[in-house]
């Protein structure tokens, strides 16, 4: 059956101001990818990230020059090196595992061997900011049972304290997006362990992380901007004890999952997490994420709408897609 490609861009605002160590956002510039065949309709997400040297042009260029293989019937294994890793990947490979799905008429879930996809608890993220800032944001969030706190500056003592003090029952994963100095690394790491959050997520720069090998973690300690893909994982095993999973870094869902797998069998803990996307980018995350340590996909939480039909979140619970959205 012929196949039709489009394109789609969406600006969806975020729910005030989203800080990073990196800098702030108020929107979230998406690209959603549609394959058709016939009456049957594949879709997926992707959100181009500045930090890896993507825009919505650029993404969307590399998903238009791979137009005429798609809708010749490119096929997910094809897909994977004919487009390199990236958030336009993700997009045509969540298309090809919604519309496989729905052309077999079965789902995603059974694909990927889930007899009954459960809930999951997802952590919710609370931006970068004042000390005192920081905290009433904790405190207003302290009922979730996961908070992931933005860190990364040279001074992040008081931050971690006072969050800690205003969420003291709350499992803390704290996220430095490559923001700390190595000089103050491991007393970082000290006060995070004291302060018994979960998880530091990379806090030195991609490719200047040597130092983690060498120093002793009183914490788990997730590789984030470190790594993208199943090729990274070896190289890592030696400074990092987790790695996070994002699907527009992999390039989809295919890749993702093989990923896991190999993270896994080397010893990895599993963190699922996302971009600030809408329930259309999360659905094939929260299918992935059935078994893995630490899940972040409250992407859609800090938007001031998300698309209909979305994900149903409930506390601090996250619920597997519903077909009308996804799988």
């Amino acid at each position: 059956m012929p196949r039709s490609l489009e394109i789609h861009t969406d600006t969806f605002p975020i729910a005030g101001t989203f800080t990073i160590s990196r800098g702030s956002k108020t929107t979230a510039e998406v690209i959603a990818c549609v394959i058709r065949e016939g009456s049957i309709v594949g879709r997926g997400e992707c959100l181009p990230y500045r930090r890896y040297g993507e825009t919505i042009d650029n993404v969307a260029a590399q998903i238009e020059a791979v137009r005429p293989r798609i809708e010749q019937g490119l096929s997910r294994h094809d897909l994977q090196s004919a487009m390199p890793p990236g958030a336009a990947r993700n997009a045509v490979d969540c298309a090809l595992w919604d519309l496989e799905a729905k052309r077999a008429g079965t789902s995603v879930a059974a694909m990927l061997g889930l007899a009954t996809p459960q809930p999951l608890t997802t952590a919710f993220t609370i931006s970068l900011g004042e000390p005192d800032v920081m905290a009433a944001q904790a405190r207003a969030y302290a009922g979730r049972t996961l908070l992931k706190v933005k860190v990364g500056t040279s001074d992040d003592e008081s931050r971690i304290r006072a969050v800690r003090a205003a969420a003291p029952n709350t499992s803390i994963i704290l996220d430095a997006n490559e923001g700390w100095p190595e000089d103050t690394l491991e007393h970082h790491l000290r006060i995070a362990a004291d302060a018994g959050v979960a998880l530091v997520e990379q806090p030195l720069p991609a490719g200047k992380d040597a130092l983690l090998a060498t120093i002793d973690r009183p914490i788990v300690v997730c590789a984030d901007e470190s790594v993208h893909h199943t090729g990274d994982l070896a190289g890592l095993r030696d400074r990092y004890d987790a790695i996070n999973i994002k699907l527009d870094k992999t390039g989809g869902l295919t890749e993702a999952l093989a990923m896991k797998l190999e993270g896994q069998r080397l010893g990895f803990q599993i963190m699922l997490g996302c971009m600030v996307g809408t329930s259309l980018a999360m659905a094939p995350a929260v299918l992935l994420a059935q078994d893995a340590e630490f899940v972040d996909l409250d992407g859609p939480l800090l938007l001031a709408r998300d698309r209909e039909p979305g994900l149903r979140y409930q506390a601090s619970l996250v619920f597997p897609p519903e077909p009308a959205l996804w799988g």
